[in-house]
């Protein structure tokens, strides 16, 4: 399991309604990934202001490679004025307390349970 973080400068004079109305055109395209598990929209604050991001969950980095090809590339460029930057991270532990779970995925990206049970 992976995460990929992408950044990228939003085009200047966009606030936050305009960074989430171009990002909601991408929900179908999005939605219909069925690689994908989970993407997480960004918008910098403070010192990060300026910078958009995506945080998305990913089974393989060949995966996120498929859906972050040259086109999809050029559309960032396209609509920001730069390229995006990305980064991969192997996701070995997962504390979600949302839903009270903790996963942890072995090097074959093999998902364990991890949750403590109640004493």
């Amino acid at each position: 399991m992976i995460v990929e973080f992408v950044t990228f400068e939003s085009p200047e004079g966009w606030d936050r309604a305009r960074v989430l109305a171009d990002a909601e055109t991408t929900i179908p395209k999005w939605s219909a990934n069925r690689e994908l598990l989970r993407k997480h929209f960004l918008l910098g604050l403070g010192d990060a202001a300026g910078t958009g991001g995506g945080i998305y969950v990913w089974p393989s980095i060949e995966a996120a490679q498929r859906a972050h090809d040259d086109a999809w590339r050029e559309g960032i460029k396209r609509r920001t004025g730069g390229y995006p930057t990305i980064r991969y991270f192997d996701l070995m532990l997962l504390i979600d307390n949302e839903h009270g779970r903790v996963t942890a995925w072995d090097e074959a990206g093999a998902p364990h349970d991890r949750t403590p049970t109640p004493a």
